[in-house]
């Protein structure tokens, strides 16, 4: 992955050879942080860059730090208007990807929350697939539970709980497969490593509760949006049994990293035809257009970067 050229650190936007934090920061040694992830998208056409969803994405992550309690001055319209400078003096003409972060920026040894200073960074790179096999992905269920809300919130993107997901994703990459499936202490499908997951059964778009300790994601919220309006299917949020997952007719897994990404083998079992379905491939050709601009009724998802 090429490096940033600059990031927003402490206040400012700086070369990003000068945003460093110590070996003793408090994040770094116990994990005490909260990220984002957003993409902008490359319109050629209009030569134009589009963030897309940033005030959700903020306000999510702002959430994320009142679990941390992390006491910060920022709104989510401030963190956007920092992230539009920082991609325009990136100079992107290609798809990027944006990672805010929240961490706890005291140095020095002690396990705690309070009375440590709240600070934030972002940096931007060019980004392109996350799974380079995103249209028939293999994935497995994963022998690492999913994270409970009563240990981890699984809700707010803590630095610490990836390693939760990095357990996941490790152990089904090298047993072959792209990804994984994980499940909720209960035995429900909770989510893939680091998105969100959908199942198409008998004509319904099923995805699992937030109750199920899943990260409440915005690509998932747009998917629940786009499906009824464009394709005139509900998504259903209900518990997903392991099993169910090896009849269902479609599976796709959403994230921002991810975007819409086609699951068509679970543990050797072909799903549906063993092919990516007709919903998940109208979704993703939709999704496409509407993060890239090409939908006007969706515009208010997207901030321009260039003006």
């Amino acid at each position: 992955m090429a490096l940033p050229r600059f990031a927003y650190f402490e206040n400012r936007i700086v070369p990003y050879s000068e945003a460093h934090i110590g070996v003793a920061t408090h994040a770094f040694n116990y994990g005490t942080a909260a990220f984002g992830g957003m993409r902008a998208y490359w319109n050629a056409a209009e030569e134009q860059l589009y963030l897309f969803r940033p005030l959700d994405h903020f306000t999510r992550l702002l959430d994320s730090a009142k679990i941390l309690a992390a006491d910060l001055s920022y709104t989510p319209e401030d963190l956007t208007e920092i992230t539009l400078e920082l991609l325009r003096t990136e100079g992107f003409r290609e798809d990027a990807y944006i990672r805010p972060i929240i961490y706890k920026a005291d140095e020095g040894i002690g396990v705690k929350l309070h009375g440590l200073r709240d600070a934030i960074t972002i940096f931007s790179v060019p980004f392109g697939k996350y799974l380079s096999n995103d249209t028939g992905a293999h994935v497995t269920i994963s022998s690492w539970r999913r994270i409970d809300d009563n240990m981890i919130p699984a809700r707010a993107k803590i630095n610490g709980a990836y390693v939760n997901s990095a357990l996941i994703k490790t152990d089904a990459q090298r047993a072959g497969f792209d990804e994984a499936l994980v499940l909720t202490q209960e035995g429900h499908i909770s989510e893939g490593s680091a998105m969100n997951v959908f199942v198409v059964r008998n004509g319904q778009i099923i995805t699992p509760p937030v109750t199920d300790n899943i990260l409440e994601g915005i690509s998932r919220r747009s998917v629940m949006a786009l499906a009824p309006a464009e394709l005139g299917l509900p998504v259903i949020e209900r518990s997903i049994d392991r099993t169910e997952i090896y009849l269902c007719d479609e599976i796709f897994m959403t994230g921002t990293a991810a975007q819409i990404t086609a699951v068509t083998r679970v543990d050797y079992r072909p799903i549906g035809s063993g092919e990516m379905g007709p919903i998940t491939a109208r979704l993703r050709e939709i999704f496409n257009q509407v993060v890239r601009g090409q939908m006007p009724k969706y515009k208010d998802w997207l901030r321009p970067v260039y003006v």
